[in-house]
C-alpha cells in the first residue's frame, strides 16, 4: 500500500495542524489563571471517562449535559484570551499592511526604550520597566493601573515623570505593548544586592528571580541604568552595553528559521506534489 497518496497525506496534515492549533491554544493561555481552569476542564473530562468504564450512568449523564454546554462554557470563560489571540492576529501584515518583519519591529522597540531610557537617566527620573518573556507576569499585571498603549519613548518618559498618578511602581510590557503602570515587583531578600541600592533595584531583582522577564532600572540618584534577568543583575551600565544586551536579546535574527511543523508539512507537500 503507497502511504504517500494524497489521501494519507491529508490525514496526516489534518493531525499536525490540530496539533500546532492545540498548542497554539496553550501558548496562548500560559502564564494566565485560564490554566487552571482549564485544568479543571481535563478534570472533568476524565471523571466522564472513569464514570463510563465503572458504570456510573447518572453521574455520567450529568456530566454529558455539562459537556454539552461546555463550548458556550469556554466561550465565556477564556473571552480575555480568545480577545487577546484575535488582536494579535489582526495586527499581522497581511491585515494591517505595514510590511514591517518581526526584525523591524524589534529595532523599533529597542529605540523607543532608550530615547526613554537616556531622557531619564540625564534627569536622574526614576524607573521600573519590566519586559515579559516567556513567563507569564499576569499576577502582578494585576496589581497595575491597565494602559494596552503601544510603546513610545514619550509615554514611557510621562509615566514616571515624580509626583504623577502613575510613576510609583512598575511599568509591565507584554506582547510589545504597555501593559500597565504603577505595578508593584515582589522585593529580593538577596544579600548580594549592594546597600546603596534602593528599591527599584530590589525589586527588579525580585522578579528576575521568579521570572525571565527583562527588567530595566533607572537610578533616581544617580541616573545609573541597571538591568536584571534571571537572578542576574548588571549594575551601571554604559548606552553601548545595554543597547548591545537589549538587542541581543530583544531583537531576532536577521535569517527566517522554519519551525519543526512548517518543515514537516514543507516535505509532505513535496511529497504530495511528486505523486
Amino acid at each position: 500500500m503507497d502511504l504517500f497518496t494524497w489521501k494519507y497525506i491529508s490525514v496526516i496534515l489534518d493531525i499536525l495542524v490540530v496539533w500546532y492549533i492545540l498548542y497554539l491554544l496553550l501558548m496562548l493561555i500560559k502564564g494566565t489563571k485560564a490554566v487552571q481552569l482549564a485544568k479543571g476542564l481535563i478534570v472533568i473530562w476524565l471523571a466522564r471517562v472513569v464514570a463510563g468504564w465503572i458504570g456510573l450512568n447518572t453521574f455520567g449523564y450529568l456530566i454529558d449535559q455539562l459537556l454539552s454546554w461546555s463550548v458556550i462554557g469556554v466561550i465565556v470563560i477564556f473571552q480575555p484570551e480568545i480577545r487577546r489571540g484575535l488582536e494579535h492576529l489582526g495586527r499581522m501584515p497581511i491585515f494591517n499592511g505595514s510590511g514591517k518583519t518581526e526584525k523591524q519591529i524589534s529595532e523599533k522597540f529597542v529605540a523607543e526604550l532608550d530615547k526613554a531610557i537616556q531622557y531619564m537617566s540625564k534627569r536622574r527620573i526614576g524607573a521600573l520597566i519590566t519586559i515579559q518573556q516567556n513567563t507569564g507576569l499576569d499576577d502582578y499585571i494585576e496589581t497595575g493601573i491597565g494602559l494596552d498603549a503601544e510603546v513610545t519613548g514619550a509615554l514611557l518618559i510621562n509615566i514616571f515623570i515624580p509626583n504623577t498618578p502613575l510613576h510609583d511602581g512598575a511599568v509591565i510590557i507584554r506582547n510589545g505593548r504597555i501593559a500597565v503602570a504603577a505595578a508593584y515587583l515582589p522585593l529580593s531578600d538577596n544579600s548580594m544586592i549592594p546597600k546603596k541600592l534602593g528599591t527599584r533595584h530590589r525589586a527588579a531583582v525580585g522578579i528576575s528571580e521568579v521570572t525571565d522577564a527583562i527588567t530595566i532600572v533607572v537610578s533616581e540618584e544617580t541616573g545609573g541604568v541597571t538591568i536584571t534577568k534571571n537572578s542576574q543583575f548588571m549594575l551601571d551600565m554604559s548606552r553601548d552595553e545595554y543597547l548591545k544586551y537589549l538587542t541581543s536579546e530583544l531583537v531576532p535574527q536577521e535569517e527566517v528559521k522554519q519551525t519543526p511543523l512548517q518543515k514537516v508539512i514543507g516535505k509532505l507537500w513535496k511529497w504530495g506534489a511528486e505523486r
